[in-house]
């Protein structure tokens, strides 16, 4: 049986973000409609003053994007002060990651995030290392900045423009710190709050988290994970998996697997994870069924099974992550060996190879093109 990828937490949490979302654009339109009466009572014509209600609207966004680009910047230098080391940084699509001892931009999308900013941890000091810091820093920075805003903003006259880009400014940033600071669960990945809730007070989810980055670290220094050390990768017990962060070494210990080929394996503790009540997040959940459906398509290839496990949830979350090279690999085998489609399998491999000249990990393309090279001898050989 397929775990479901939400749960009432997770519906929860949307419901929290989206009423927020609703009382920031409200706020957002109020300001908005102030600096439209002004320009309305200069007299000028309608058709020109919904030309300057569009351009607030696009102000709006600029503002959403630069309090991401805070709220990252917020981890990075909260983490920096806290003896990590800078790994990447992404807003949207956009990255820029420390390559052999240069910054390179390269592109990916992560579902369920606007940005992110990663960071290699210090190391361990008696078990243990800072975590407050570095999680809240993105929710600090929007707070700083929505309270230098927000006087700069009231000290400017009524109907500026500028008076609404600094309040506009103040109200996301309180927002986003709202978001992301208070622990919920929050589409398909875990809020900064929640994650901070998790390493307070449990040494096993800080050495976890721990993990966690270091095996981004080394992800971005273009190891795969097959080479890195065994210890990191130790399935933690069933009933420390309901902690969101114990449970990523064991998501990390099924892509070991994987990338080991040793299926009957990875698919065995994929299913024993998807069958239980555990925090692993739903974008690793969709991960790994992603994987177990790669499996059975190599395997048994049951038809039955496979529409199990494809469920619409399921397949909405894969067209939010359609370029992830994982999703492109799974796809271009159950063309092959579901559909015996070589067409669209073809076009799949085009759009694996386009997303490989940006993506930022080599050697996951790497990884992933030898289980699309196994996929297409399984189809050869009639599988």
């Amino acid at each position: 049986m397929t775990k479901r990828l939400s749960n009432k937490k997770n519906t929860a949490g949307q419901w929290i973000g989206v009423m927020i979302y609703m009382i920031t654009g409200a706020a957002c339109g109020i300001l908005m409609l102030e600096n439209l009466r002004h320009f309305s009572a200069a007299g000028f014509s309608w058709y020109a003053c919904l030309l300057f209600f569009i351009g607030a609207a696009l102000l709006m966004y600029f503002c959403m994007i630069l309090q991401i680009i805070i709220h990252e910047a917020g981890h990075l230098l909260f983490g920096l002060l806290t003896g990590y080391r800078f790994v990447s940084f992404r807003v949207f699509s956009f990255m820029i990651l420390k390559e052999g001892g240069q910054l390179r931009l390269r592109h990916m999308n992560l579902a369920g995030t606007g940005g992110q900013c990663l960071m290699a941890p210090p190391d361990m000091n008696g078990g243990d290392f800072p975590v407050m810091l570095y999680n809240y820093g993105g929710a600090i920075l929007n707070v700083i900045s929505a309270l230098l805003f927000l006087p700069a903003g009231l000290m400017l006259s009524e109907g500026s423009l500028l008076r609404t880009f600094f309040l506009i400014m103040a109200v996301i940033g309180i927002a986003f710190a709202l978001i992301n600071g208070l622990p919920f669960h929050m589409g398909p990945v875990n809020n900064d709050g929640l994650n901070a809730m998790e390493l307070a007070h449990d040494p096993q989810a800080r050495k976890a988290f721990w993990i966690q980055m270091k095996v981004s670290e080394q992800t971005a220094r273009g190891i795969r994970t097959k080479d890195m050390p065994e210890e990191w990768f130790a399935v933690p017990a069933d009933e420390e998996l309901k902690n969101g962060i114990i449970a990523v070494p064991a998501v990390f210990a099924c892509s070991r697997l994987m990338d080991e080929h040793r299926f009957p394996e990875a698919d065995a503790l994929m299913a024993h994870l998807l069958a239980m009540e555990t925090g692993i997040v739903p974008l690793h959940c969709a991960l790994l069924i992603n994987d177990r459906i790669y499996v059975e398509l190599i395997g048994e290839n049951r038809t039955d099974v496979l529409q199990e496990m494809r469920t619409e949830e399921y397949r909405k979350l894969m067209q939010a992550m359609k370029d992830n090279p994982a999703v492109l690999r799974t796809a271009y085998a159950h063309a092959l060996l579901a559909e015996k489609n070589h067409a669209k399998a073809e076009e799949i491999i085009r759009q694996f190879e386009k997303q490989a000249e940006v993506y930022p990990y080599p050697q996951e393309i790497l990884s992933e093109r030898e289980l699309m090279d196994i996929a297409a001898s399984r189809a050869k050989m009639g599988v």
